[in-house]
């Protein structure tokens, strides 16, 4: 009776755990991306725009959002801390790229470090979200020049999508974290991973 129970329990009430990167260039608004998720999902405020200093190797962040339970890391994006991304890649479910839509003079770089992220075997099949941040300025490029510029989504089979966002504000974010998770319930990605922690 205990085991009938506990079955239903487990079925009604339990989510489903999934991790989501935050990648990019250092000064994107990544972690102003991750304050901005943590205000509209859970209970705590995030942190002021104006008071987050630059990540020096990762913060976390966990919030319930559409029947689910998200882990999201935020790394640090300086050329030195991005040889670490990779050691989170195996346990990802998808990946947030940020850029700074503002600042050309870092488009190539930017272009460099998602393809090095999109090449990598252990992301296959992860949904992709890139977040044109920074739409609030008047200089900012649009989602569609960025993803021209920085050849996005052209050749790759995976769920991918462009959002216009101003971190800043909270523009555009729920409703990329919203494709995001419909993304991940979809993929098999979310299904090999769940197979291969539950035989841990």
């Amino acid at each position: 009776m205990f085991t009938l129970f506990y079955g239903l329990y487990e079925f009604l009430f339990k989510r489903d755990e999934f991790h989501i990167l935050i990648l990019g260039l250092d000064k994107a608004g990544k972690t102003n991306v991750l304050e901005r998720i943590k205000t509209f999902y859970s209970p705590v405020v995030g942190l002021d725009p104006g008071k987050i200093l630059p990540t020096v190797g990762l913060n976390v962040g966990r919030v319930e959002a559409y029947n689910s339970s998200l882990v999201i890391w935020d790394l640090g994006g300086q050329p030195g801390l991005q040889s670490i991304w990779d050691k989170y890649y195996d346990e990802s479910h998808a990946v947030i790229y940020v850029v700074d839509s503002e600042n050309e003079v870092r488009f190539d770089e930017t272009r460099h470090a998602l393809e090095r992220v999109l090449a990598s075997p252990k992301l296959a099949g992860a949904p992709v979200i890139l977040m044109a941040n920074k739409q609030d300025l008047s200089s900012a490029r649009t989602p569609h020049d960025v993803a021209d510029i920085l050849g996005f989504g052209r050749v790759d089979s995976r769920p991918t999508k462009i959002m216009p966002v101003c971190a800043y504000t909270g523009q555009g974010v729920k409703e990329s974290i919203e494709w995001l998770v419909d993304m991940i319930k979809r993929s098999p990605r979310a299904t090999k991973l769940r197979v291969k922690n539950s035989t841990k």
